[in-house]
């Protein structure tokens, strides 16, 4: 707890020091700013580290004045589970953004023209207040402050770290909304670009429907329990089914908005793109694990629930990992289609947690405890896989100045530490050997394969279908990383910029580099991702716990494999080049179809990469809008083709759902008539109320 409170002071002191500087101070604000997160991630490390390695509990419990509120701290197995990731992507965000925010605001013209308002979408209030925002912000650039950058990127570590450790429900609620703010003023972080204030309204917007749901659980379980503390909350174990059902769907509805999780996932297209890349790499490899953190805790404390609460959360994970990665092979912004594929990893983790409630419901407790184990390290793979993931988009974008596929190509051979390092998290993302990916998918389609061939009839069926669905996820993922490496990293450069690309400096290329040894390494030592995720599911399964203890259960061979395999991919490359050395090969240009001058438009773009499956695959609803370029007649006027891949859910339900309810929420703006006396009246109205209300009671 000594480690974790001084992570806490020096999260907090880098959030302060980091504006003092002002705004000729951006060096010494990055250097304070990135030293102290750093420095700060340490010592989280070995509190999270010694909680794991040596089990148990520790409390820190501090009574404040207000009510139903205390400064109470648990650290046990779960919480160093859920610290572990979060430190690690902390620490090298921190590194990695230290280079990174130099250069913040130079690509913002690589995705094309900025979006304008029409006249019809003018008369929208909302659209209004987002155009007065965006005007202010503008007139403000000059006074940006660098120093901000880090204030919040620590508020947003310490907050996290709050939420992940916070034993009395008002002070998870408190750390719960300063997450959601730091991280809100992170995406806005270029807020000269219009899609970057909108995708923060957006997530503001989203992230605080999702917290009411959280804020009516706390007032039902502090009502059933008679306080909100954590220790309290062990009386909602006896409740009745209806109740207890009720409780969970609250917490699904409100944890799954963070999460991510399908149908909730509009705000994470946008956010994830517009915000920085190391800030892209916590929020996806981080921030949505604490909405995973959340839904299992409070879970925790409610009674074994019904089959059909696992049998929800399996379908809703399965529909969302179809939805997101079909979505990811649409997108030509290579964040964005990374941020989609978060929506599937997120669908893959619910999946096999869901899995693990049915199967712990049914008493199948061998399955039960294959799932929870395949959603665990799942979990803790893909906070490692996708922040370099996200820190390699970042460095393209830092090299090429876009994150448009289509204006990079050539990177590989322009930046081929960086295009190694991408094409390690795209093998491991792929659960590809020796990288971490394949550890926990196997556990899950163990899990499910051990649930199929035990049961009989519709109840062993049912699993096996799960397993031909998770087989398709797992064969677009190919095609998305295939998409992303050879659209960008190989052929020709497609952009004068991309024919200009460099490198990445020391700090961002040493942070990606640390997560793909990581990646590796966790590849080729499964055991001790079992080890660590063991120790959490005593928290929730003891039972399963105990059953993954078994060293039986430890695939070894997993690892054993993975060993060879890289032996076998580093002995056929040193033979390639030891052939290449002796003998020169001869240059000769490629067979360009009959063209004599071929160039880099005649290439596959990043829509065409995808057309099979957009054609073959996908429903009516997912189908993107397009407009015909073909030329008519002998002397055609020039055309252009226009590819769109707009989020069904977000334009056809969401997007009206939030206009109409920013036009409402716009005609309470009477009420602030900036008259103090009409305040007075509302002060006194309202304490009659509550008087009246006292008395009734």
């Amino acid at each position: 707890m000594n480690f974790l409170f001084a992570a806490f002071f020096l999260f907090g002191l880098g959030a302060l020091l980091a504006v003092i500087p002002g705004r000729t101070g951006a060096r010494a604000a990055t250097l304070l700013g990135s030293a102290s997160g750093i420095l700060g991630c340490l010592c989280g490390l070995i509190a999270a580290g010694q909680r794991l390695l040596g089990g148990g509990a520790e409390a820190f419990f501090m009574p404040w004045s207000m009510p139903g509120g205390a400064f109470s701290l648990r650290l046990d197995e779960l919480s160093a589970f859920f610290l572990l990731p979060l430190f690690i992507v902390g620490l090298a965000g921190a590194l990695y953004g230290a280079e990174y925010m130099k250069d913040l605001g130079k690509t913002k013209k690589a995705t094309g023209p900025q979006p304008e308002l029409n006249e019809s979408q003018s008369n929208n209030r909302c659209n209004r207040g987002f155009l007065r925002f965006q005007q202010y912000m503008k007139g403000s650039k000059e006074r940006r402050r660098p120093g901000l950058h880090w204030t919040w990127y620590n508020l947003l570590i310490l907050s996290m770290t709050l939420v992940v450790t916070a034993a009395n429900g008002l002070l998870f609620l408190f750390a719960w909304e300063c997450m959601s703010l730091t991280s809100f003023f992170l995406v806005i972080s270029e807020y000269d670009l219009a899609e970057a204030v909108e995708a923060g309204w957006t997530y503001l917007l989203a992230t605080h429907l999702g917290a009411a749901f959280l804020f009516a659980f706390f007032l039902s379980a502090q009502a059933l329990s008679g306080s909100l503390e954590f220790a309290s909350f062990q009386a909602l174990g006896q409740l009745s089914l209806p109740a207890a059902s009720a409780l969970f769907l609250l917490l699904l509805i409100g944890f799954g908005s963070k999460a991510g999780i399908f149908p909730f996932h509009v705000w994470l297209p946008d956010a994830h793109p517009a915000a920085p890349s190391h800030v892209s790499a916590l929020m996806s490899g981080v921030m949505v694990k604490t909405a995973i953190y959340g839904l299992l805790r409070l879970y925790s404390f409610l009674p074994t629930g019904p089959a059909w609460w696992g049998g929800l959360l399996m379908g809703i994970g399965i529909i969302g990992a179809l939805f997101g990665i079909a979505m990811a092979a649409l997108q030509r912004d290579v964040k964005r289609s990374l941020a989609y594929s978060t929506v599937e990893n997120i669908g893959l983790i619910l999946l096999a947690l869901g899995f693990w409630m049915q199967s712990r419901a049914a008493g199948h407790h061998v399955a039960a405890a294959f799932a929870l184990a395949g959603g665990l390290i799942h979990l803790l793979n893909h906070a490692l896989f996708k922040s370099l993931l996200f820190m390699g988009a970042g460095s393209l974008m830092h090299g090429s100045g876009s994150r448009d596929l289509n204006r990079m190509g050539g990177l590989m051979r322009r930046m081929p530490v960086t295009g190694l390092l991408i094409v390690c998290g795209g093998l491991a993302i792929s659960a590809l050997p020796p990288f971490n990916g394949l550890i926990g998918e196997w556990f899950i389609y163990r899990a499910l394969l051990e649930s199929g061939t035990a049961l009989s009839g519709l109840a062993g069926f049912f699993p096996l279908v799960l397993i031909g669905l998770l087989a398709l996820v797992g064969g677009m993922v190919l095609i998305v990383m295939t998409r992303i490496i050879g659209i960008a990293l190989a052929g020709e450069p497609r952009s004068p910029e991309a024919a200009k690309a460099h490198e990445a400096g020391w700090p961002m290329g040493s942070a990606m580099a640390a997560l793909a040894l990581l990646c590796l390494g966790g590849g080729l030592m499964p055991a001790l991702l079992l080890q660590v995720a063991g120790r959490a599911a005593t928290m929730l399964d003891p039972g399963a716990a105990t059953m993954l203890a078994d060293t039986a259960f430890a695939p070894w061979w997993l690892g054993l494999m993975a060993v060879l395999l890289l032996g076998c991919i580093l002995a056929a490359y040193g033979f390639l080049r030891w052939r290449q050395g002796g003998d020169p090969v001869p240059a000769a240009a490629t067979w360009g179809c009959g063209f004599a001058f071929p160039t880099s438009r005649m290439s596959y773009t990043a829509e065409s990469y995808t057309e099979l499956p957009q054609s073959a695959m996908f429903c009516s609803c997912m189908n993107p809008s397009t407009e015909d370029g073909r030329t008519i007649g002998f002397f055609p006027e020039a055309k252009c083709f226009s590819f769109e891949a707009p989020d069904p859910v977000l334009e056809r339900v969401f997007r009206p759902f939030f206009r109409w309810a920013a036009d409402v929420c716009s005609g309470f703006r009477g009420l602030q008539a900036g008259q103090l006396h009409v305040y007075l009246l509302y002060i006194f109205s309202a304490t009659i109320l509550l008087l009246f209300w006292v008395g009734q009671r």
